[in-house]
């Protein structure tokens, strides 16, 4: 009896924290800079160099960029699936941000949509017609975040669903020739859509402004713990006599 109420907790725990992972937080829990647009200086920059994973990269600054929205989506590029970084020597692009922010984030436009990412690409679905308005859609995007720096990278793949969150740097096309000749744009624009559409971001600063609850991964933690557990135990258990 133990050991199913063993197992019965795990399945639980596994359940309810996998159930609200990912939830994302109502319009009044919004910090107020959520509810504000990008802002974009263009201007000539000069290029410079970047070094990631024994590759050396030419970055091309287009425009100075600060964003600050609500994580809906995000993709690591370090991924065992993700073959198109791999196959691109790219280890500048360490993660993908779905954001969303301004009309979207004031509306509440976000929490009548579904998100999921993949590479390169976020994904949106709804079964509400009025969130496919222009000025929702445009109030949303996929960022392709660049860094050399670890520490930057280290807080960037912190980043989770839920998260709030502030990225200031460069807009910037980068490019290698690390075995064959590799170069990836960016949008300066937000009102385009599809291949192309996404910032490409080199990041200088990252600030979280508020963190998604923590409990809903403490709780998938705990009941993949207690899972394992009771699995060792069932395999332990001396065998039953048959009669």
């Amino acid at each position: 009896m133990g050991l199913r109420l063993l197992f019965a907790a795990a399945l639980c725990a596994l359940a309810t924290g996998g159930w609200f992972s990912g939830h994302l937080p109502e319009v009044a829990r919004l910090h107020p800079d959520v509810l504000a647009e990008p802002v974009q200086v263009d201007g000539v920059l000069p290029a410079f160099a970047a070094h990631a994973g024994g590759v050396d990269y030419r970055i091309a600054p287009v425009a100075r960029y600060d964003i600050t929205g609500l994580v809906v989506s995000r993709h690591d590029s370090d991924a065992w699936y993700d073959w198109i970084h791999a196959a691109s020597n790219d280890h500048l692009n360490v993660v993908d941000l779905c954001l969303v922010w301004g009309d979207n984030a004031a509306d509440g436009a976000y929490r009548k949509m579904r998100f999921s990412s993949g590479q390169f690409v976020c994904y949106v679905e709804t079964d509400d017609p009025d969130a496919w308005q222009p000025k929702y859609l445009r109030a949303l995007s996929n960022n392709h975040l660049l860094t050399d720096d670890a520490g930057i990278a280290r807080r960037l793949r912190g980043l989770r669903v839920g998260d709030q969150v502030r990225l200031a740097g460069e807009l910037a096309a980068y490019s290698h020739e690390a075995g064959f000749s590799f170069t990836r744009g960016t949008s300066t624009v937000r009102e385009d859509t599809g291949n192309g559409a996404c910032e490409t971001v080199f990041v200088r600063s990252v600030e979280i402004l508020s963190r998604a609850p923590q409990w809903p991964r403490w709780l998938v933690g705990t009941g993949a713990a207690l899972l394992a557990l009771a699995t060792v135990l069932w395999w332990r258990r001396p065998p039953r006599p048959r009669s």
